[in-house]
């Protein structure tokens, strides 16, 4: 792997933790060092990352706390 590729990996934690879950990741990159933002993506997709995730996670803890105020309102009555 080129050094470039190695030292940037290694700054970013995820990306290498990422890559030692997923080690033909390590192979790709050896043969093809351009294809490091195809890892960060690759990478926001299986942490839960990308922005249609974090959209959709905001949109079950606001029902989630939709349905808590909901129970604590049946409580008070």
């Amino acid at each position: 792997m080129e050094p470039e590729t190695y030292r940037f990996i290694q700054e970013r934690r995820d990306l290498w933790q990422f890559i030692r879950l997923n080690p033909e990741w390590y192979r790709h990159l050896t043969r093809y060092p351009e294809d490091l933002t195809d890892l960060e993506a690759e990478a926001k997709q299986f942490y839960g990352r990308t922005w249609s995730q974090r959209l959709e996670k905001t949109g079950q803890n606001i029902q989630m706390a939709r349905m808590l105020m909901q129970m604590a309102g049946s409580w008070n009555e």
